[in-house]
């Protein structure tokens, strides 16, 4: 268990040709690697042919919440270009952003060409708080000016909102990033689910910084995760208890999924509703209470999300699983493959 606490264990060598830097041209026809633990058996497959490892009385819970546009293009006073990325809400004029230059105590002009934000402080993570001065609605600002948070390793340039890089289903406004597993799915195969005597249950974690944040402790239970919103529901909670207790499996699908629902069980695994600010960092020995199976894409090396991963499937074996993936040329990262580990 020493071993699985280094973070130099959680790399791995990718080649630049798996970074997929489009989205599969049919979002059910990514590939799907399929893992089940119990059998130690791995099958290649595509991801419509999930339907054939889900049970009827099975639950998969999916996350609803929506990418903000939240790439902005602004000015400085003497007229130069800057970026900002907005992080999250503290209240009606007041947000938390990422920038690449040093703009404290700056006023910037924003993309409308009118409206100003003044950069007033930075917290205790790094981010600038940002006041925006006068009547000004940021969501509507947003949505009009802004542009999709791709990652940084997506090279191509996209401007404005990029449709792919949001789930069918979106519709909690909030995230900063996109619950990639889920981008998987069409409302044709979540029907064809339903049909199956599936349950499909929704929950919010708006994505935020502390998704991608890298992991720089040597000793990965130093690392500690920042905030993220969540909720859940007295309906979805009841439901996704009521599978458990019929002996129905909890597919998470994605690991912001998995934190949600992992944040709000007791100790018997019973799902307690509510809505609130997570910081659970799951990492190798952590013993999960709710989820059975996990739909997951393959994500960067020494990130919280392939060290969160490695507590569920095992360290070696995933990062073999990420192996054989390559092998059998897989896509890898946001726009990537998909792997189902049973």
């Amino acid at each position: 268990m020493a071993d699985d606490l280094q973070l130099e264990g959680y790399d791995y060598a990718l080649p630049e040709k798996f970074i997929a830097q489009h989205p599969a041209d049919k979002r059910d026809q990514s590939k799907l690697l399929v893992f089940d633990r119990r059998e130690n058996v791995v099958e290649h497959r595509v991801f419509s042919d999930i339907m054939d490892y889900l049970s009827p009385g099975d639950c998969v819970v999916i996350n609803k919440t929506k990418v903000l546009p939240a790439r902005l293009y602004c000015r400085k006073n003497t007229g130069g270009k800057i970026e900002l990325f907005l992080l999250k809400k503290i209240s009606e004029n007041s947000w938390t952003a990422l920038c690449r230059e040093n703009v404290s105590g700056k006023e910037l002009i924003l993309p409308d060409g009118n409206s100003k934000v003044k950069v007033v402080d930075k917290n205790k993570y790094g981010e600038y708080i940002l006041e925006f001065m006068g009547e000004i609605d940021i969501y509507e600002l947003m949505n009009k000016y802004g542009h999709s948070p791709l990652p940084p390793y997506i090279k191509r340039h996209y401007p404005g909102k990029e449709e792919r890089y949001q789930t069918v289903y979106a519709e909690s406004e909030g995230a900063v990033a996109a619950p990639t597993a889920g981008l998987h799915f069409t409302l044709e195969l979540m029907k064809k689910i339903k049909a199956k005597g599936i349950e499909i249950e929704y929950i919010v974690l708006h994505i935020g910084w502390a998704t991608f944040k890298p992991v720089s402790a040597e000793n990965i239970n130093e690392h500690k995760m920042l905030p993220e919103y969540f909720e859940i529901t007295k309906e979805t909670a009841d439901k996704i208890n009521s599978c458990r207790q019929k002996d129905g499996r909890i597919i998470a699908v994605g690991t912001s999924t998995v934190r949600a629902l992992e944040s709000q069980a007791d100790v018997n695994g019973n799902l307690i509703p509510g809505k609130g600010e997570t910081e659970l960092y799951i990492y190798p020995g952590y013993k999960f209470k709710v989820i059975d199976a996990m739909l997951t894409n393959f994500h960067l090396p020494k990130s919280t999300n392939l060290i969160l991963v490695s507590a569920f499937a095992g360290k070696e074996k995933l990062l073999s699983l990420y192996k054989s993936a390559m092998e059998n040329n897989y896509r890898f990262y946001s726009y990537g493959d998909a792997m189902l580990v049973l």
